[in-house]
């Protein structure tokens, strides 16, 4: 988030609360109110203000508290299609209102790109469209920003509307065809359907403060709320990390103190330097590079300070002037403009030095050169700073620390902006689907765990979570191997385990191992709908050595286990206590257990479609895929 943005948005919501009372941004027209639960609305007004909320025909008398926020609480209603009004208003009649109001099932979809993919994406989405209009369908989608502390409004207004075979195209394609087949086996039952997603983002930005300080203590989140208020002290708080970063993994060296000894070369456009033909980033993009620059300022230009723009860099820059840290910033998108006091700044030739990083595909300045310049005082004209760069690639390989206020992975900065302002509203439940970005970081279960206790805080303990396990993506292997998918997978399941109302939802075998994003969200959905309506998921339960034998028994099997397309299922390992000690295992089907004759070798675990993009045959009699797992084998 820019500074500016982040100021205007501080702006918002410090302004105190207007005469004229209004209702929370959740309550548009034709938004749906979750059956069987008390019904709280929330809003502002003056302070104090005596206030009439009308729901239909029933009236509650309120008070506003010393900062005009107010709640009116009503009974819990039963699902109904007839349109109701939602109404505040004050002694004066001043106030606000939302109409045709659905009571019956709402339910949140979050996570990353796979359930942010739009229905227009997602396979036979031309004959779907067709038959998507269903007035008992309501979707609502939540404008994409951040914040480092919780907000009482989303970024940019959003509304309700009812599903069409035009508003459903750029909506969540899981989310929907949840929703469609929950309407199939419930007609009477209207939906909501909420689609809260940012693709990229890391399970850590969708925690509440509580579930941040849970995991990462008291520090990062004070230092969230120093951002909220003074980005440049938040900077030079966490820079130390960086910096003891850097030296650890650069033999001590601090470029920043002294940029000489590092070999510069003129940047050749100002661009992505995937496009930097002969530069070695033109092949080898992911790196750590050194950019630098110089704005030459007058004595009066110095004395005022200012703003110094550099557009938007891929993915993560430290930014300084005159080896002076200025801002931190993770977002590829992400346009940074960063205060600059007077005194790191001085009459003559001022260095800008970027330490940038890029973590995957392509690097360096997304925006173009005119995005770059610095700006004297308050508002003095700008000096362009689109030419005279410099880069020299960085020794040093690997992820830097990533900011708390990171924008993709930063600690509950998603949450803040983007679930918060929900207040306490009930849902029927979550639908869940994330983790792709969190492969290689340890702990998911625990977010899992952190996630599920903040929602329910906020949405009420009978909010329903649904988790679907990673689909398959990734290259092909023909021997057992290492795998950080299949430990997400596994982390996945183990949340999920740990939880009275929570269900596994996989898309192990509906996947496209060549592409992250497979477009089968159809069945998914569908699964999905199951598991809303509490029909059992296949679990893994149990691996016993019995003889020579060890049975694996399973719960949620429909049918019997299957194998499909051959008389055994594949992807079975047995493991000792190793990597290197995984080895196939041939195993047979009887009912709900698996059955696998040991071979003499040592045997401590079982696995099962334990890869990124495993092949799995392994179903029950309904169809739905046997997750991807790990138990130990008890004797």
């Amino acid at each position: 988030m820019t500074r500016a943005s982040l100021l205007a948005a501080a702006a918002l919501f410090a302004t105190p609360a207007i005469a004229a009372p209004a209702l929370a941004p959740v309550w548009t027209d034709h938004a749906v109110i979750q059956r069987d639960q008390p019904i709280a609305i929330e809003g502002s007004a003056a302070p104090k203000e005596a206030l009439t909320v009308t729901l239909g025909t029933a009236k509650q008398s309120v008070r506003a508290d010393a900062d005009g926020h107010f709640r009116a609480t009503f009974p819990a209603r039963k699902a109904s299609a007839a349109p109701l009004t939602l109404r505040v208003a004050n002694a004066a009649g001043e106030g606000a209102s939302a109409s045709d109001l659905l009571v019956g099932d709402v339910w949140l979809c979050s996570g990353q790109s796979n359930m942010e993919l739009p229905f227009d994406r997602a396979l036979d989405s031309f004959n779907q469209r067709h038959r998507a209009a269903d007035d008992g369908i309501r979707l609502l989608t939540i404008p994409k920003v951040t914040a480092p502390v919780p907000q009482p409004r989303f970024g940019e207004p959003a509304a309700w509307t009812a599903a069409t075979g035009e508003t459903v195209g750029d909506f969540s394609a899981a989310c929907f065809y949840m929703g469609k087949q929950l309407r199939a086996d419930r007609p009477g039952v209207p939906l909501g359907l909420i689609n809260s997603n940012w693709g990229g983002s890391a399970a850590r930005a969708w925690l509440t403060p509580e579930g941040g300080r849970t995991l990462y203590g008291d520090k990062a989140l004070d230092l969230l709320k120093l951002y909220s208020s003074d980005p440049l002290a938040a900077t030079q708080a966490f820079v130390p990390q960086w910096f003891d970063w850097w030296r650890t993994h650069d033999g001590g060296r601090e470029p920043w103190t002294d940029t000489a000894m590092l070999d510069w070369k003129p940047v050749p456009e100002i661009s992505f330097w995937n496009a930097w033909k002969g530069s070695r980033l033109d092949t080898r993009p992911v790196a750590n590079v050194w950019l630098r620059n110089k704005v030459t300022l007058t004595a009066e230009q110095a004395s005022q300070g200012g703003s110094l723009s550099i557009g938007a860099i891929d993915d993560l820059d430290l930014t300084f002037v005159n080896g002076h840290p200025v801002g931190y910033t993770f977002g590829w998108g992400v346009e940074r403009t960063y205060r600059i006091p007077a005194d790191y700044l001085h009459a003559g030739d001022n260095e800008i030095l970027i330490a940038a990083s890029n973590l995957w595909d392509t690097g360096g300045f997304f925006a173009g050169p005119d995005r770059l310049f610095f700006t004297p005082g308050n508002g003095g004209a700008a000096i362009p700073l689109g030419t005279g760069w410099q880069y020299s690639i960085g020794a040093v390989t690997g992820e830097p620390p990533r900011a708390p206020w990171d924008v993709n992975a930063g600690i509950g900065v998603m949450h803040n902006a983007m679930i918060a302002p929900f207040g306490p509203i009930r849902l029927a439940g979550v639908a869940w689907y994330q983790g792709e970005s969190d492969v290689g970081h340890p702990g998911y279960d625990k977010k899992l765990q952190a996630l599920f206790a903040g929602w329910r805080r906020q949405f009420g303990a009978q909010a329903r979570m649904l988790i679907v396990q990673l689909a398959d993506y990734g290259k092909l292997l023909s021997q057992p191997a290492a795998s950080g998918w299949a430990e997400i997978r596994q982390a996945q399941l183990d949340g999920v385990a740990a939880d009275a109302n929570a269900a596994l939802v996989s898309a192990i075998d509906i996947g496209e191992p060549s592409d992250i994003h497979p477009a089968n969200k159809n069945i998914l959905g569908k699964r999905l709908a199951m598991a809303a309506e509490g029909q059992p998921m296949p679990m893994p339960q149990s691996a016993r050595l019995v003889g020579d034998a060890v049975t694996v028994s399973f719960d949620g099997i429909e049918g019997g286990l299957v194998a499909y397309g051959g008389p055994y299922p594949l992807g079975v390992e047995l493991c000792g206590d190793t990597q290197e000690s995984c080895r196939w295992a041939l195993a047979t089907l009887s009912g709900d257990t698996m059955r696998i004759t040991t071979d003499g070798k040592p045997a401590t675990r079982v696995r099962h479609a334990w890869a990124d993009a495993p092949v799995v045959n392994l179903h029950d009699g309904r169809g739905l895929p046997v997750p991807g797992f790990e138990l130990a084998i008890e004797r």
